[in-house]
């Protein structure tokens, strides 16, 4: 394990580890994701936002479409058959000296990967020699119900970098976790040297967070309030059309808004709109993708809390929608 100052860092170390421990710097990741805002890291993002006129970037960081079913280029649709795994795998041979698979175990707008998906991708870098690099800086240590996103797919990757909860949300505190077999960038080579890259301050806050989440039974708390959370997020598309889909995956949730269910055309003004009116009413969230409510509570909230975060953004949907609504005459 290597610690760093931030997530962005870690995943830089992660890209030096894998060109030293394969001989090869090409790398394949998702369009959409967002992996810090480096140049290492935007290099293997695929936000626009990020990527928009900084080039040029980091050589041989080749994308591919991430696993989201609902704005799928192949077409799959609810029923997905993994299509986009395919092409990741036929990619992978058509370059034949990649170093590594970089990607979000779960997207953190979200959307969640099928279950079968990262199994298709760890066979495919065994068969082609490429590590697997899993990002899980938003959500590790607890926020999907498992420490680990990864454990929910029952896959090990070659590397994780975890962060952001790492430091119990005070302080600044990232970690790149390799195989075993991978430290072989031992002698005349740094991976990091980072300034406060081992800050005792920071580790201590790492300790006590892992120490609150055992003792108090986070990861079960997690997962009890995700599952309700996401059945009343569910039961709200059934009164709000523009709903479009709500998934998540222990407390990190997401509504995505749409103009229409069959096209899930993004509704991005409407998203921004629902965004101010909840937090006129004391409700802070993201929205992300342009039209995604993400939302992503302290795992300590209460069930009370919960509820309450979920009734204003009921009542902020509830007031857009009449004021779309032709008055009457």
């Amino acid at each position: 394990m290597l610690f760093a100052p931030g997530g962005a860092t870690a995943i830089g170390m992660a890209i030096k580890l894998a060109r030293a421990a394969t001989g090869r710097f090409k790398t394949i990741s998702m369009w959409d994701s967002f992996h810090g805002a480096s140049l290492e890291a935007i290099s293997v993002g695929g936000e626009a936002l990020f990527r928009s006129d900084s080039g040029p970037l980091l050589p041989g960081c080749e994308h591919v479409p991430p696993p989201d079913h609902r704005h799928c280029p192949f077409r799959c649709g609810a029923a997905c058959n993994l299509s986009c795994a395919d092409y990741l795998e036929y990619v992978l041979e058509k370059e034949g000296d990649v170093a590594a698979v970089i990607a979000e175990t779960v997207r953190s707008t979200p959307f969640i990967p099928p279950p079968d998906y990262w199994k298709r991708v760890r066979a495919a870098c065994d068969r082609y020699g490429a590590l697997l690099i899993l990002d899980e800086i938003p959500h590790c240590l607890g926020r999907t119900g498992k420490m680990f996103t990864c454990e929910h797919y029952e896959v090990t990757p070659d590397m994780l970098v975890i962060g952001k909860g790492l430091g119990g949300g005070i302080f600044p505190l990232a970690a790149l976790i390799a195989r075993e077999d991978l430290n072989q960038a031992v002698a005349h080579k740094a991976l990091g040297h980072y300034t406060h890259e081992k800050n005792p301050v920071a580790c201590a806050a790492g300790l006590a967070a892992i120490e609150v989440i055992e003792s108090e039974k986070l990861l079960e708390k997690t997962r009890r309030l995700g599952g309700y959370a996401l059945d009343r997020m569910r039961a709200m598309m059934d009164r709000h059309p523009m709903i479009g889909e709500a998934r998540g995956l222990g407390l990190l949730l997401g509504l995505e808004l749409v103009t229409d269910r069959k096209t899930m055309t993004r509704a991005s003004e409407a998203a921004e709109d629902v965004m101010y009116r909840a937090l006129a009413k004391g409700l802070n969230f993201k929205v992300t993708m342009g039209n995604i409510v993400t939302l992503t509570p302290a795992l300590t909230i209460t069930h009370e809390e919960l509820e309450h975060a979920l009734e204003i953004l009921d009542q902020a949907i509830t007031e857009w929608e009449q004021a779309q609504a032709p008055p009457r005459p």
